[in-house]
């Protein structure tokens, strides 16, 4: 089970959800949130933060090698911003911020196609997975560099 959290960008323009898997971490490890155009403005640290794509995620890594450590036994040097990332502890909802509102008229489009054709409608759900997938990871979004 994954506990759900919503930030609001530094700047206010954008915001995302998160999921906190298995709710070892609270909300109140992802100390900050900055979308393309604020990160800007911010000093990378990457002991605190991560960057996917110009949205850079500040975590509390204190507080999340104490959770790491009583949660899960995980050796405190080991929980960094990339492990709550790519591990799934503190990471997006989605592939990436606001992927559901972009890929809604698409797949309505293919959703269409199944009262029609069913063999067709998982043929095409099917190339479209895999070419959206296939484009995510050459525009360098860290979630789908691990499909």
């Amino acid at each position: 089970m994954c506990m759900e959290v919503r930030l609001r960008c530094k700047c206010g323009a954008k915001e995302a959800a998160f999921n906190l898997r298995d709710n070892v971490m609270p909300p109140e490890v992802i100390t900050a949130l900055y979308c393309p155009t604020c990160s800007a403005e911010v000093a990378f640290d990457a002991e605190t933060m991560i960057d996917d794509n110009g949205w850079v995620i500040e975590y509390d890594v204190e507080l999340a090698r104490f959770m790491a450590v009583s949660r899960l036994g995980i050796p405190a040097d080991k929980v960094t911003p990339a492990f709550l990332f790519d591990e799934g502890y503190a990471t997006w909802k989605e592939l990436y911020p606001g992927e559901l509102e972009d890929i809604k008229a698409e797949k309505e489009a293919i959703v269409a196609i199944l009262k029609e054709d069913p063999r067709r409608y998982f043929e095409e759900l099917r190339n479209w997975t895999l070419a959206r997938v296939k484009r995510l990871k050459a525009e360098g979004w860290r979630r789908a560099q691990r499909l």
